[in-house]
């Protein structure tokens, strides 16, 4: 049973989510200034806030296994460090194939000075709304791990939800640990949206 307290951020996410996305058409010009109310309406009481992606590959190991599962996304209105967090599992455009998505560990925000391993390399700043992303899986050398230590800083727009929820199984899943305040901003969104039965009904192992 989910408390009132809860549906009440639940919906006040949802308000802000909705907002977001209809301010973005709007801009682009594919709706009128006189469609952006309906949008809003529209988007909050028939859209969800997550989406089911599939995730294979060691690169997130321990945290998904190699043989892949089920994860559930929490979709942002905008990737910025008020909304996501160091220490957040995301989901990004792949910065090589735009086509494809890249499951990673969000390490280091704008501002975060970069200092390499290798003493050859000069340390840098992370500039605004820039990025670095890790693989957890620390047996895997940087190439086999395809995140940053290859392909650099990534602009933070490239980042499109948070993963808060991994189904290895039907008897196997759980909440996927991200930082303190990403789980506390997702809680009444999982509370509300987790349905196992339909993870595990999408499910392709």
């Amino acid at each position: 049973m989910v408390s009132l307290s809860t549906w009440f951020r639940y919906m006040a996410y949802k308000l802000e989510y909705s907002v977001s996305l209809s301010w973005k058409s709007y801009k682009r010009g594919q709706i009128t200034d006189r469609e952006v109310g309906d949008a809003v309406w529209k988007n909050m009481f028939q859209g969800k806030l997550t989406y089911l992606h599939w995730s294979t590959g060691a690169e997130m190991v321990p945290t998904i296994e190699g043989q892949g599962g089920t994860l559930l996304v929490r979709k942002l209105p905008a990737a910025d460090p008020t909304r996501v967090f160091v220490g957040d599992v995301v989901v990004l455009k792949d910065p090589e194939k735009s086509e494809n998505y890249l499951v990673r560990r969000l390490a280091a925000i704008e501002g975060f000075e970069m200092v390499s391993t290798d003493e050859k390399e000069e340390p840098f700043v992370l500039d605004k709304d820039e990025c670095w992303v890790l693989a957890d899986n620390e047996n895997l050398k940087p190439k086999e791990a395809n995140d940053s230590r290859i392909f650099g800083p990534v602009p933070m727009t490239d980042i499109v939800g948070r993963v808060i929820y991994y189904l290895k199984t039907a008897v196997d899943h759980g909440p996927v640990q991200n930082s303190h305040f990403g789980m506390r901003k997702d809680s009444p969104v999982l509370e509300v949206e987790l349905d196992v039965d339909e993870m595990a009904k999408g499910h392709k192992a």
